[in-house]
């Protein structure tokens, strides 16, 4: 919470300030009313004078309206303050999540990221805007009260001073258990919005198998997981705000019979009962306040420690130096993999000793069965993840010596199950990088996606829904083609790109390649072996490791477990 308020709160000190002055005055002049009202009852109405008591009646009202019109303005101000903070924070936590690596990503869980964005934020909104009102009237007030009844009979104030230890003492023990039970409540969420998350992007797979109520009892398991531990949290600090009233309502009954004997004795008068019995209601509100502000100060913590963490994450892919950079010369290809060894549980290998050279426009083709390590290939080569041994080149450049914007403007790539945002055609092509019209239609066109988005508007500006789904596989795979190509890559990605596409449009859509993107070197991974068939360089993977490399001919004949996928495809080719 320290970086919150020294960091993000830093730049709104200045409104603050001018908050907290208006939110003191309007508090001083709720402070003054119980003192008139006691000068009028002691002193004014024992001169049989209807001026003065209209007078000083008069000065109580404006004091009254003062105090409500200037605690008005301290509100909206500390609204507009939080509000503004927390949208620098979340600004902040975006944009360090949009540059996580997918180890970054990995580590913090994206169910993690998105409540840290949204329920931790929130929480840190209402904080804030508590520390502005609460943290600010609550002590005025419980002090200012103190103050004002030692003036008026301190034997009476002693008897409010006597129970503050006790409740001083009451806060900090609870704040210090309830502390980490809702650090706790919030890594217990993270896992809610997991399971939420699953089901709501799963439902037609959990309604066509029928697994509605499986889906329900897993979900009410780690719905209770949360119940319950925020029971446990909020009933650790429900404990404050009734052990205060009682400490306070037998510190009122104190006052009580001390003010009785004092008016029986003669040493205290009625007007001064009265306001220090207001005073007391005063500083049994503030001290609620307080106890309030008490109650969600631990949460709040846990939310900012949670921010920060996020915050302060260190990418564990920092551009670094190259070690000899004489020596960066391209020797053998556009793109090297040179021994890559890599795991992503630094436990088994999900990839083993690596390694092939391309030449710049030149093909390759990666087949082999379902955890083969094809994928893990591409994010290496896209420093998604720093090999564990071995070195990556392009150009002749160690991949962890660019920098991450520079090395990925050379890509264009398509992921499988990638992602279709709730924007038009035009803009998920695009993507935010300022393309021509002309390289839009163009990527359009190689794509093979000319016919439907005529079909749909004429044009580009079809607006999509999430996720692309009104759109059918092949159209989706299509556009997506269609934003990879749009920039003219130096390489090209395709992760398994043609899965949804006919065999004529894959067809016709390696031979646009071809002819409009000779330059440009091209990765494809596939489970068609005619996808990849005339591919300069094949690359066959089997349990992370390469058993054969080559043209489509030389691996009909020396690689068994080629030629058996391309005999169950293709039949004998």
């Amino acid at each position: 919470m320290k970086r919150i308020i020294t960091e993000f709160l830093k730049p709104f000190y200045g409104r603050m300030a001018v908050g907290v002055c208006f939110k003191f005055t309007g508090s001083i002049m709720d402070l003054i009313i119980p003192s008139i009202l006691a000068y009028i009852i002691d002193q004014v109405i024992p001169l049989n004078q209807t001026a003065p008591i209209f007078y000083w009646g008069g000065v109580m009202v404006v004091c009254a309206i003062i105090g409500m019109v200037f605690n008005i303005i301290a509100n909206r101000m500390a609204a507009r303050v939080a509000s503004d903070a927390t949208e620098v924070i979340r600004h902040d936590l975006f944009a360090g999540v949009m540059y996580f690596s997918n180890q970054q990503m990995d580590t913090l869980t994206k169910p993690s990221v998105i409540s840290r964005l949204t329920a931790d934020t929130y929480i840190i909104h209402q904080m804030i805007i508590r520390i502005q009102r609460l943290g600010v009237r609550a002590p005025i007030m419980l002090f200012g009260g103190i103050i004002v009844t030692m003036m008026l009979d301190p034997v009476l104030a002693m008897v409010l001073i006597g129970i503050m230890p006790i409740m001083a003492v009451l806060i900090t023990l609870v704040s210090r258990k309830s502390m980490p039970l809702f650090a706790g409540l919030q890594q217990a969420f993270d896992g809610f919005v997991r399971v939420v998350r699953e089901d709501i992007n799963g439902i037609r797979v959990i309604k066509a198998l029928s697994k509605t109520d499986y889906e329900k009892s897993r979900f009410d398991v780690i719905n209770t997981k949360v119940v319950n531990q925020e029971k446990k949290a909020r009933m650790t600090v429900a404990v404050i705000s009734p052990a205060m009233n009682i400490c306070l309502n037998l510190g009122l009954v104190g006052v009580v019979v001390v003010g009785a004997y004092g008016v029986n004795n003669g040493t205290s008068e009625v007007g001064v009962i009265l306001a220090f019995m207001t005073y007391f209601t005063i500083i049994l509100h503030a001290a609620v306040a307080i106890s309030k502000l008490f109650e969600m100060w631990p949460k709040a913590t846990a939310s900012a420690e949670r921010i920060v963490q996020a915050l302060d994450s260190v990418d564990t892919l920092a551009v670094v130096a190259e070690a000899e950079p004489e020596e960066a010369v391209n020797k053998g290809g556009f793109i090297e993999f040179q021994n890559v060894t890599f795991s992503y549980n630094k436990e088994e290998p999900n990839l083993t000793n690596i390694s092939f050279a391309l030449a710049k426009g030149e093909t390759l083709g990666i087949i082999g069965e379902t955890g083969a390590g094809k994928t893990t290939l591409l994010n290496l080569l896209m420093r998604l993840y720093d090999a564990d041994a071995g070195t990556i080149t392009i150009a002749g450049r160690d991949v962890r010596s660019l920098d991450p914007r520079e090395l990925h403007q050379k890509f264009g790539v398509v992921f499988q199950n990638d992602m279709i945002f709730e924007a038009t055609i035009e803009e998920n092509i695009d993507l935010g990088r300022k393309l021509s019209q002309e390289a839009i239609a163009a990527a359009i066109t190689c794509a093979g996606a000319t016919a439907f988005v005529d079909e749909k508007s004429g044009k580009a500006a079809e607006q999509l829904t999430i996720k692309g789904a009104n759109l059918s596989g092949g159209q989706k795979q299509r556009i997506l083609i269609a934003r990879a190509l749009a920039a003219r890559p130096d390489i090209l990605v395709l992760d398994d790109a043609s899965s949804a596409l006919d065999y004529q449009t894959d067809a016709a859509f390696r031979k646009a390649i071809k002819e409009n993107f000779a330059e440009t070197t091209i990765i494809i991974v596939a489970q068609r072996v005619s996808s990849i068939r005339h591919a300069d360089h094949i690359l066959v993977l089997e349990n992370g490791a390469a058993i054969g490399y080559g043209k489509h001919k030389h691996l009909m004949k020396c690689c068994e477990v080629y030629r058996e996928i391309s005999h169950s495809q293709m039949g004998v080719s």
